[in-house]
């Protein structure tokens, strides 16, 4: 099986398969409209049992299986449901007032808003999103949240201008999911789609290092744990000089990886699968 296969190669004696599980229901705050105290406030005088997170303090898991959508705190868009790694990537920028960002595969919006909700919305977004109707739902969730400092391109992200320029770019981008499915959907993690998501991975961070100046922060993530997606593709860019890696480091537990500096979360009862690098254009 090509999943095992992949695992055994790049993992070997390490049991992968016991974190391909159903994760428990998690969100963080929206500070743009509301705040931890408040949020905190809200479960406890409704009986609803959480927990805090120690790498992130508008992060929370919910203990109770209840149905979040139904709660006044979610519809009111004071909260943001999102899985706890995905909360990461817009964890790492060095953040100035101002900053021009760019978000290369921004829908459904977690990390977009996720940015203002980090810097009150104190920087100016732009998010990318080649497909309408994703980019409909795009728009919902970040007007949802109260975001003011954004703008929208509807485009592939490997056709932006590059005339274009911004101080940080985030690209989440799109790959196998080989880190958040559960175990019963491993056979749907093919060869042909590591491959194409590897291919168009290249060409997406290739457009990344082109849309920001020497010196300047790119966060290149995925939801898949597979080399041939993440430290491959960087390398292939470090290896030409372009960039370099900026070390990050995390307290959940990790996958041993090829290149110092970089996290490759491994899935777990609470956290997906998912690769995170810091890396600084050089030229």
């Amino acid at each position: 099986m090509f999943y095992r296969d992949l695992i055994n190669k790049y993992y070997p004696g390490i049991n992968i398969e016991e974190g391909l599980v159903k994760k428990k229901t998690t969100f963080r705050v929206n500070n743009l409209k509301s705040n931890k105290e408040e949020i905190e406030e809200y479960l406890n005088s409704n009986n609803i049992k959480y927990s805090n997170v120690d790498f992130y303090e508008d992060a929370f898991i919910l203990d109770d299986d209840i149905d979040i959508r139904e709660l006044d705190i979610y519809k009111d868009g004071k909260i943001y449901v999102q899985s706890l790694s995905s909360m990461l990537p817009p964890l790492f920028f060095d953040y100035k007032q101002n900053d021009s960002i760019i978000d290369m595969a921004a829908a459904p919006g977690g990390k977009t808003s996720e940015i203002a909700s980090i810097t009150k919305d104190t920087v100016l977004i732009t998010a990318v999103e080649k497909n309408k109707l994703r980019g409909e739902k795009l728009i919902y969730n970040l007007d949802k949240q109260g975001l003011k400092h954004y703008s929208i391109i509807f485009e592939d992200a490997t056709k932006l201008n590059e005339f274009m320029k911004f101080n940080k770019v985030l690209l989440d981008a799109p790959c196998s999911g080989s880190g958040t499915i559960t175990y019963d959907q491993i056979d749907q993690v093919t060869e042909d789609l590591v491959n194409r998501s590897s291919n168009i991975q290249k060409e997406l961070l290739n457009k990344a290092i082109n849309l920001v100046n020497v010196g300047d922060e790119i966060i290149y993530s995925t939801c898949s744990i597979f080399k041939v997606e993440n430290e491959e593709v960087i390398n292939k860019y470090i290896q030409e000089g372009r960039i370099e890696v900026v070390p990050i480091k995390t307290t959940i537990e990790t996958l041993p990886s090829t290149i110092d500096g970089v996290i490759t979360i491994k899935p777990s009862e609470l956290y997906e699968g998912f690769f995170v690098s810091k890396l600084k254009k050089l030229k």
